[in-house]
C-alpha cells in the first residue's frame, strides 16, 4: 500500500521531468559541504544563512556553521547526510571527497550514510575534542556534546580517542567522548525529535530519487558515477547510486538509473501448476478460475559533490555533484 502511494506521488513529477532538455547543464565538484536545507535560523561564519532552491551555500574549510532556533541538513560525500539539531555547531576541516573531515563542536548531530565506500579514497571522519571517529560502513551515527558521546544506531565506526586508544563501535553501542575506554549498550529503538526529523528528511530525498533516476534512464543522459542530482520539481538534491540500489538506515530506497525500472514496470503475472497458460488476449499467463476465484498470480516488484551555487533554471535535473571513483554493489 505504502509503495503504491509513493509511486503515485512521483508519477506527475516524472511526467514533468520527461519534457526537460536531455542536454542538461552539469557542474562537477570534488568537495563536500553543500548546505542543503535550513529550517529556522542558522549562521554561516556568524552571518545569517539563506538557503533556497538554486542558491545553496557551501560550508568551506575552516568555516563554522551554527544553528540557533532551527535545524539543518548538509550534504557530505555522495550518499552521506549530516543533519544537526537546534543550538548545534560544526566546522569543516577538510571538504575533499577523498578525506572529508568535520569538527563537531556542540549540540547534537546525526550522520546518515547510505553508500559509504569506506576506503582510503572516500574517507569520512568526525572530530570531537581530539577524538577522531572514522565511519566505516553504511549506517546511522549520532554525536552529542551533553553528555559527550557517540551512538551507533547502525553501521560501524573506528574511534581514536583523545588518549590514543583505538576502539571499534558497532550498531547498538555507544562510546563516551573524547576519552572513552569501552563501549556500552544502548536502546537503538528510542528516538527523539532530531531522529524523527532526520527520518522525514531521508524519506523526502528518497522520493526525489525515484523520479530523478527515472529521468536519467529515460533520457539517456548517462550516469557513470554516483552523486548528488538536483530535482527541480522537488526543489532539492537527491542521491543517485552508480548502480544497484541502496537503502537508508530508515528503510527508504535510492535507485540507480539501471534499477529504477523495477518500480515502474507493470506487474508480471505468473501461473503456478495446472494453470491455463498464456492468455493471448491479455498478453500474460493466467490461472484457471476456481470456486474461490482467481488464484496463483504474483506481482513482481522492485527490491526491495557537493555543488557550487547555481540557478534553478541551469541546474534543472542536472547531476551537480558526482564522484567517479565509487558506486558499490546494489543492495
Amino acid at each position: 500500500m505504502y509503495r503504491s502511494v509513493r509511486v503515485a506521488l512521483c508519477a506527475a513529477t516524472c511526467a514533468a521531468l520527461s519534457i526537460l532538455p536531455v542536454a542538461a547543464q552539469s557542474v562537477i565538484s570534488a568537495k563536500s559541504g553543500l548546505i542543503h536545507y535550513v529550517e529556522g535560523q542558522a549562521l554561516l561564519a556568524n552571518k545569517p544563512v539563506d538557503v533556497r532552491p538554486g542558491a545553496y551555500p557551501d560550508l568551506k574549510e575552516n568555516t563554522e556553521f551554527r544553528t540557533t532556533e532551527g535545524r539543518a541538513e548538509i550534504l557530505l560525500n555522495p550518499g552521506a547526510f549530516l543533519r544537526i539539531s537546534e543550538n548545534s555547531a560544526v566546522r569543516m576541516i577538510s571538504a575533499r571527497l577523498s578525506d572529508t573531515r568535520v569538527d563537531f563542536l556542540s549540540g547534537s548531530a546525526l550522520i546518515e550514510c547510505d553508500d559509504l565506500l569506506g576506503d582510503k579514497d572516500n574517507a569520512l571522519t568526525i572530530v570531537y575534542q581530539g577524538a577522531e571517529v572514522h565511519l566505516r560502513k553504511n549506517g546511522l551515527y549520532r554525536f552529542d556534546s551533553d553528555p559527550a558521546q557517540l551512538r551507533v544506531y547502525a553501521g560501524e565506526a573506528d574511534v581514536k580517542t583523545a588518549g590514543g586508544n583505538i576502539l571499534a563501535v558497532k550498531g547498538g553501542r555507544l562510546l563516551p567522548l573524547p576519552n572513552g575506554v569501552s563501549t556500552e549498550k544502548f536502546d537503538a529503538k528510542v528516538h527523539d525529535a532530531l531522529n524523527r526529523w532526520a527520518k522525514r528528511r531521508s524519506e523526502y530525498t528518497s522520493m526525489a530519487n525515484l523520479s530523478a533516476a527515472k529521468y536519467v534512464r529515460d533520457n539517456s543522459t548517462g550516469w557513470t558515477s554516483r552523486g548528488w542530482f538536483f530535482n527541480p520539481y522537488y526543489g532539492m538534491y537527491t542521491y543517485i547510486p552508480m548502480r544497484g540500489m541502496y537503502h537508508s538506515p530508515w528503510g527508504f530506497y535510492y535507485y540507480s538509473p539501471f534499477t529504477v525500472y523495477r518500480v515502474y514496470e507493470p506487474p508480471v503475472m505468473r501461473s503456478y501448476g495446472g494453470g491455463s497458460g498464456f492468455n493471448s488476449s491479455l498478453g500474460y499467463n493466467t490461472m484457471g478460475r476456481t470456486s474461490a476465484g482467481y488464484s496463483g498470480t504474483v506481482a513482481s516488484s522492485g527490491g526491495s559533490v557537493s555543488a557550487p551555487s547555481t540557478t534553478a533554471s541551469s541546474a534543472a535535473a542536472a547531476p551537480v555533484s558526482r564522484e567517479g571513483s565509487g558506486g558499490g554493489r546494489g543492495r
